[in-house]
This record gives structure tokens, C-alpha cells and sequence, in this order.
């Protein structure tokens, strides 16, 4: 039997998870890392600490699974999109924090661009917003704030990369400086048409292509590893893709018109339009969902920046519950959320508003409102906005999914995917392997690795799912989807 290792390197923590060439789950380790506020809306982890992490968790599992380790073909990595690092070329060692895809330091200078008029001349060549979401403003931010890695950029002493491009280079000991297309194509930096970096837009963000990694196809071979010694042997680095395209890689998504949510700090929700790679009007991002055998696969993509993160800060910030599980206890012990609405836009809003300056707020309370409304309305959020994109995506594509794929931890709230399900108004089939990254990207290395031959063939890998449908009528969800448009206006 067959083993794929797969790193799931996301925005709170890094798994290493072991799937069977049938994409069956053997085991799992898990270790989550600081997030760094250095000031307000500014976002950073520790390169550092995610690579110890990541050798800590192979450690883990190869500790207990020892005598099967021999049977490992690969290892295959999906990533959190859009956080980069700068790191020396030679060494590895970072020279900054990564800055993650929720800091909003870069906002100037999309703001200076914007009035420049270079919208939509951003949007034709990348199929996104020019928006500090992404890494290119965050680029130009760091090297005008810190000449010294400005000046190792031009030289070649340093180079940028995304999560992936950097684990890619540690584990290979420097020997691969290489990303995938998806990972490429969320900088600005990429031309999603012609398939490489653009030398018109890394000029505009005064970036150096020569910083730039090399970039690959999802099921490429990015070099071996040995994980830093802790591997019986090395393997080959096969397999690479962002977390949401891996995710609807994983469900299987493979035909125009399928879709799927993944639930995480953020929520991504992308459906599938197979080779159209027309612009979006409606305010989705045009998106790479992976590229093999040379031919681009395209998704629309829709961006909710606060999911899980939203319950998190009832947490973490709050002290209104000891965990996430608490929230669903809350919210079942009330009818209604009471006429409250909580817009979490504690970064701006993305889709389909992509309002930077949007702030957070808790609308509609009353003296009798219990912190039970409010988390109840904290996950109603998360239903809420997901309706909103999806609205968007079908005006965009001209049709509605009639079932959606669900994956990622916050899927094991029952109360969120029913709500979920009512609010769409579609089924919602929930994968029972919550790790569906790690899974498409292990599906990808199955492929790279010839374990399989064709997208068909990893059609046919067994799929459990718990499915949701409405339960709530049209006209209860239009009114309530109504009350929280209201909600939104006021905070734009």
C-alpha cells in the first residue's frame, strides 16, 4: 500500500496528514502558531516557528507510523494563499515576518494606484481587485519601508515567495526555489491568461522578477526531502496547490458549474467555469483552480475574510465563550437571533462589497439581547455572506449550483451548515475528511506521481459526506437575507 504525506500549512496552524493512495485518511498531527498583531489591521506569523512546526508534526506521525514510513511515494503541500516571506536566497533564513493575506498595511498603495486608473488594467491581467488582500502592495510596502531588503531584492541576495515557495525551499535544503500556478497567480504579480509573471505589473510594484520563484504545474515535481532528516529517506515534493483550490481539487470539482465553500479564519467559495477566463463584473476574483497538462482550468472565487476568526474574537477578545463548540450551544438555546446582526468586517469587507475602510459592528440590540443572540448572529454571519457570494458568482455565470461541497474545521457546526442551507437555499454536502486541502493536494501528488492517470480516475475515489437542505422557506430567508443587507449598508 502506498502513503502520501501531506502538509497542510494554513493561516492558524500546520498539519501533517497521511492519506493511502485510495485518499484515505491514516493519521494526523497538528500544531498551531502565534499570530502577530505588530499594530492595527497589520497581520504576521514566524516563518521560523511554521518550519519548526512543520518538522514537528512529521515528527509526530513518523514516531507513529514508523514501520509504514517505507511505503511513502511523496509529499505534497497545500498552503495558505496570498501570505509571502522574504528570505535569503542561499541560507533560507527570513529576512521579515511573513505578512499574511489579511494584514492591510499595503491599502495606500492600492489606494495610489487605484486613482492612477491601473483597475482595470490589474483585473485583465490577474482576474483580481487591486486589493491589500493580496501580496503585491504588501511587496512595494516592505521594500519603501526597509531599503535593506529592497537593495537584496535587486541583487538576488533575496527572494519572495509564498508559504509553499518558502517550505518548498527548506525542504529541499535550497536546492528548489519554486510555486505552483495557483500559489502564483494570488500576488497581482501573475498574468492568469498567459500563465507567468507579468513584467508590467512587477514594475508598477517595483518588484524585481528576478526575485520571483519559478512556477509549475499543481502535479510537477518541486524536488525531494527527507523533511530535514526526520523521513527515513527522501521523497519526491509532488503535489502543490492553495488551500481553496486544493480543497475544490478534493471534491472533485472538476466539471463547469461545481462548487464549493471552504470554511477556515476566512471562507472561500469558488465554482468551478472550466477554460472561460472572462473577467468578473459582479465583484468575484477570476481564479487559477489549477493548472495540468499544460491546460488552465478556471473558477470565480468569491473572498469572505472573517468565518472562523469571527467566533475566535467572541473567544479570544470577547470572553463570551470558552471554545467554537460553545457558540453552536448558544445559538440553539435562542429561537432568533433576536434582530441582531454582526458584520464582521473587522478588516473591511471583501466580496462582493470589497470595502477596505468597512468596519465592524453589532447591529439591532436591545436590553433583552443575550450573548446568545450575539453568537448566534456570529455565525449567522458567516451564512450571510456566503448567500451574498454566491448571489454574485450565479449573476455572474448565469446559472445556480444546485448542491455545494462544504469542507474545513467549522463545517462540524451543525447550527452554521443548516443555517447555511437555509439561507442558500441549496444542499450542502459536508466532506468527512475536514483536511480537504491536504487532501487535493495529495490527490494532486497521486497524479504527478502516476498512482493515477486522469482526473476521472480520481473521480472515482470514495467520497463520504453528510448533506444539509433547506428547512427554512424562501420567503423566511429572502427577509432575513434583506435585514442583513440593511445591516451591511450601515457599515460601508
Amino acid at each position: 500500500m502506498s502513503l502520501i504525506l501531506a502538509i497542510d500549512q494554513s493561516t492558524s496552524a500546520t498539519k501533517a496528514i497521511l492519506f493511502d493512495e485510495s485518499g484515505h485518511l491514516i493519521d494526523k498531527a497538528s500544531c498551531e502558531h502565534r499570530q502577530i498583531y505588530p499594530q492595527a489591521g497589520w497581520v504576521e506569523h514566524d516563518p521560523e516557528e511554521i518550519w519548526k512546526n512543520l518538522r514537528a508534526v512529521v515528527d509526530q506521525l513518523a514516531q507513529r507510523k514508523r514501520p509504514i514510513l517505507d511505503d511513502l511515494i511523496g509529499l505534497s503541500i497545500a498552503n495558505q494563499r496570498e501570505t509571502f516571506v522574504v528570505f535569503d536566497r542561499q541560507t533560507g533564513k527570513p529576512l521579515h515576518n511573513a505578512i499574511v493575506w489579511q494584514c492591510r498595511r499595503g491599502a495606500r498603495i492600492c489606494e495610489e494606484l487605484s486613482q492612477q486608473g491601473n483597475d482595470l488594467f490589474v483585473r485583465e491581467r490577474t482576474g483580481l481587485k487591486l486589493d491589500t488582500y493580496f501580496p503585491a502592495s504588501k511587496i512595494a510596502w516592505l521594500m519603501r519601508e526597509k531599503p535593506e531588503i529592497a537593495a537584496k531584492l535587486h541583487s538576488g541576495e533575496a527572494v519572495i515567495g509564498t508559504i509553499d515557495a518558502f517550505l518548498i525551499h527548506r525542504l529541499t535544503q535550497g536546492s528548489e526555489f519554486a510555486t505552483d500556478h495557483t500559489n502564483a497567480s494570488r500576488t497581482l504579480l501573475f498574468d492568469v491568461h498567459k500563465l507567468q509573471w507579468d513584467q508590467m505589473l512587477c514594475d508598477m510594484f517595483g518588484v524585481p522578477m528576478r526575485s520571483l520563484p519559478e512556477v509549475r504545474e499543481c502535479d510537477a515535481h518541486f524536488g525531494e526531502t527527507d523533511v530535514d532528516g526526520v523521513l527515513n529517506s527522501k521523497v519526491p515534493i509532488c503535489g502543490v496547490m492553495g488551500d481553496s483550490q486544493a480543497s475544490l481539487f478534493a471534491q472533485q470539482c472538476y466539471e463547469s458549474g461545481t462548487g464549493k465553500a471552504t470554511f477556515g479564519t476566512g471562507t472561500s467559495v469558488m465554482v468551478n467555469v472550466g477554460n472561460r477566463s472572462e473577467l468578473s463584473i459582479q465583484g468575484a476574483v477570476l481564479a487559477l483552480a489549477w493548472v495540468i497538462n499544460k491546460r488552465p482550468t478556471y473558477a470565480l472565487e468569491g473572498l469572505i475574510n472573517y468565518s472562523s476568526a469571527t467566533i475566535a474574537w467572541l473567544k479570544d477578545q470577547l470572553g463570551l465563550i470558552a471554545d467554537a463548540a460553545e457558540s453552536e450551544t448558544l445559538a440553539n438555546q435562542v429561537e432568533d437571533n433576536g434582530g441582531v446582526y454582526l458584520v464582521p468586517a473587522f478588516a473591511g469587507l471583501s466580496a462582493p462589497h470589497w470595502n477596505a475602510e468597512a468596519r465592524a459592528a453589532i447591529l439591532g440590540m436591545s436590553g433583552h439581547t443575550t450573548k446568545a443572540h450575539i453568537a448566534r448572529a456570529a455565525l449567522e454571519s458567516i451564512s450571510y455572506q456566503i448567500r451574498d457570494v454566491l448571489d454574485m458568482i450565479s449573476a455572474e455565470s448565469g446559472k445556480k449550483p444546485k448542491l455545494m461541497q462544504a469542507d474545513g474545521g467549522p463545517t462540524r457546526n451543525k447550527f452554521l451548515m443548516q443555517f447555511t442551507a437555509d439561507m442558500t437555499q441549496l444542499a450542502w454536502n459536508v466532506s468527512s475528511v475536514p483536511e480537504s486541502s491536504a487532501l487535493g493536494a495529495a490527490m494532486a501528488g497521486l497524479l504527478g506521481l502516476g498512482k493515477v492517470s486522469t482526473l476521472f480516475d480520481l473521480a472515482g475515489l470514495p467520497r463520504e459526506n453528510e448533506q444539509y437542505v433547506p428547512q427554512m422557506s424562501q420567503v423566511r430567508a429572502d427577509a432575513l437575507h434583506c435585514e442583513w443587507q440593511m445591516a451591511v449598508r450601515r457599515v460601508l
